[in-house]
C-alpha cells in the first residue's frame, strides 16, 4: 500500500506522513457504481484516492440527485472532512465513477496530522478551497447556463475523468446526475450530435468537443 500511496501523494506529503498513513489507513476498493458514502451516515474517516474517480452528489427532499463534483487520484472530499471533524451526518453521497481504490483515514489521525505535518495542513486547506470552487462552478452552471450547456459540460468533464472520449452511460443515468428527465436529455444529446459535438451509439456516446 505504501508504494501506491507514494505514487499518488508522494509529491504532496513527506515520507514520514506517507508511512503513518500506510500504517493507520484502511485500504478499500469500490466497483463502478458502488456507493462509498451515503447521505445520513455518520462519517468517521475520510478517503484518499489512489486510483479511479468518485462523483459527489446531493439529494433533495424528493430524492432527486444533483452532481456537485468529481474526485480524482490525489484528491479527498472536503465535505467528508467537515462531517468527520464536526461529528455530523453526511449530507452527500459518494459513488464510484469507475473502479476505484482508496485509503480511509480515521478521524483521530486527521486532527493529529493537522498539527504535526505542515504538508497535511496545507492539503486539507487546499482541498477545502478546491471543492468550494467546484461547488461555486456548479451553482453558476445552474444559475447561468442553459440545460444544453450544462449537458455538454457534464459529458466533457466525464470524458476527462474517465480519460476516454467514449462514455458508457445511458440517457437515464445522465438525467439522474443533472436532475432532469430522460426525454430532455435524449433531445439535447441529439441536438449535440447534429452540431457535431458528439456521436450517439447504443448505451454509449463519443465526445468530439473536448
Amino acid at each position: 500500500m505504501l508504494q501506491e500511496l507514494t505514487d499518488a501523494y508522494g509529491f504532496i506529503f513527506e515520507e514520514k506522513l506517507l508511512q503513518e498513513i500506510s500504517e493507520t489507513g484502511v485500504l478499500k476498493s469500490a466497483r463502478e457504481g458502488e456507493i462509498i458514502m451515503d447521505i445520513g451516515n455518520y462519517i468517521t474517516s475520510m478517503p484518499l484516492l489512489l486510483e479511479g474517480a468518485i462523483k459527489i452528489l446531493r439529494e433533495d427532499k424528493e430524492g432527486n440527485e444533483l452532481l456537485l463534483y468529481f474526485l480524482e487520484r490525489g484528491d479527498t472530499c472536503a465535505l467528508t472532512l467537515s462531517c468527520c471533524l464536526g461529528q455530523t451526518k453526511s449530507e452527500i453521497r459518494a459513488v464510484a465513477e469507475k473502479d476505484t481504490q482508496y485509503i480511509m483515514v480515521p478521524i483521530a489521525k486527521i486532527e493529529e496530522w493537522t498539527t504535526r505535518f505542515k504538508s497535511w495542513r496545507n492539503f486539507v486547506f487546499e482541498s477545502y478551497q478546491s471543492r468550494l470552487s467546484e461547488m461555486l462552478e456548479t451553482i453558476d452552471t445552474l444559475a447561468f447556463m442553459n440545460m444544453d450547456q450544462r449537458l455538454l459540460r457534464y459529458i466533457q468533464d466525464k470524458a476527462k475523468i474517465n480519460q476516454s472520449q467514449e462514455l458508457q452511460v445511458t440517457h437515464q443515468q445522465i438525467a439522474y446526475d443533472l436532475n432532469t428527465s430522460r426525454v430532455v436529455i435524449s433531445r439535447l444529446l441529439k441536438k449535440l450530435e447534429l452540431e457535431g459535438k458528439i456521436l450517439l451509439q447504443r448505451n454509449h456516446l463519443v465526445v468530439y468537443d473536448l
